[in-house]
C-alpha cells in the first residue's frame, strides 16, 4: 500500500507528490480531558487515524496526511485537568503558517479535518480567510459531518458523537482497546448533560456546566468494538468522498480583487 503519512516520507517523495497536485489532509484536534476512561489524546488519535485510512482509500487521487495538530481551543475542559489549549489568534496563526509552508512546498489543496468540537467555529472562519489570502482551496470538515447517518445508525444510546461517549469509546475499542480504562466506564456517567448547541444564543459554557462531575457527554457504557468499526469505516469513506470531489477543489473566487464588484471572474 502506498505510504500516505507525511512524517514517513522523504523530502524528494513529498516533492513528487506536490508535482502530482496531491491533496494535503491536516488533522486538527486537541489534547484535553476525556473522562476517567479515555486518554487525553482521544481527538488527535481519532482524527489522525480516520485521515490516514481516508487517504489510503483514495487510490485514484494522491493524498498525504500531516501529523495531527494537537493544539486546539479547549479551555472549556480546564475544570477537569489534563488539558492544553490555545486562544483563537494563536490557533489561526498556526493554521496560516501550515498553509504558507505547504505552498512553499509546492502543494495547493488543503483539507483541515477536525475532530474536536471546540475547533469548529474557529476553523470555519480561519479557512475562509486563508482561501482569500492565498487564493487556493482551503477546506474544512469534521468527523461528525462526513457520515452523520451512518454514525447515528451505529449508535444505540445517543443520536451522535458527543464527548468520551458511546461513539468515541467505541472507536478506541476498535482501534486500540488497550487504551480504554474499562474499569472506569461505569464511573464516566455525568449526572446531567447540557447541550449548549441547542440554545438560541451562543455563549461560553465550560464542561463543568455541560457535563458535571465526570466531564463526559453521552453514555460510554453502550460502547462496543463493532460500533467503533462501523463508525470508523463510515468516517473514512465519507472523508475520502470529499477528497475525491472535484467541486471542492475549484479555485476560490477572488472577491477582494480591486474592481471585482459585479464584474466577471
Amino acid at each position: 500500500m502506498t505510504e500516505v503519512r507525511w512524517e514517513r516520507l522523504t523530502a524528494p517523495e513529498l516533492r513528487a507528490l506536490a508535482e502530482r497536485d496531491a491533496v494535503v489532509v491536516v488533522p486538527v484536534a486537541s489534547i484535553e480531558q476525556h473522562g476517567p476512561h479515555l486518554p487525553v489524546w482521544t481527538d488527535s488519535f481519532i482524527g489522525h487515524s480516520v485521515s490516514i485510512r481516508a487517504a489510503e482509500l483514495c487510490e485514484d487521487l494522491p493524498a498525504v496526511v500531516l501529523p495531527p495538530m494537537w493544539l486546539g481551543l479547549s479551555e472549556h475542559h480546564f475544570p477537569f485537568g489534563g488539558t492544553i489549549s490555545v486562544d483563537y489568534a494563536t490557533f489561526a496563526g498556526i493554521l496560516r503558517c501550515i498553509v504558507r509552508s505547504l505552498l512553499a512546498d509546492g502543494f495547493s489543496k488543503v483539507m483541515f479535518f477536525n475532530s474536536h468540537g471546540g475547533n469548529a467555529d474557529p476553523l470555519a472562519v480561519a479557512t475562509r480567510e486563508l482561501a482569500h489570502e492565498f487564493g487556493i482551496p482551503v477546506l474544512t470538515t469534521a468527523i461528525t459531518r462526513v457520515a452523520p447517518k451512518e454514525i447515528a445508525a451505529a449508535l444505540t444510546a445517543q443520536p451522535g458523537i458527543h464527548h468520551a461517549c458511546e461513539g468515541e469509546t467505541s472507536l478506541w475499542m476498535h482501534l486500540d482497546p488497550n487504551q480504554v480504562r474499562t474499569a472506569e466506564i461505569a464511573n464516566s456517567v455525568s449526572p446531567g448533560n447540557f447541550d449548549a448547541s441547542s440554545q438560541a444564543v451562543t455563549r461560553f459554557w465550560s464542561f463543568s456546566e455541560r457535563a458535571p462531575v465526570t466531564g463526559v457527554r453521552g453514555d460510554a457504557r453502550a460502547a462496543t468494538p463493532e460500533k467503533g468499526k462501523a463508525i470508523f469505516e463510515a468516517m473514512a469513506a465519507g472523508l475520502a468522498r470529499e477528497l475525491r470531489d472535484p467541486a471542492n477543489w475549484s479555485k476560490p473566487d477572488d472577491v477582494w480583487r480591486r474592481g471585482r464588484a459585479q464584474g466577471p471572474r
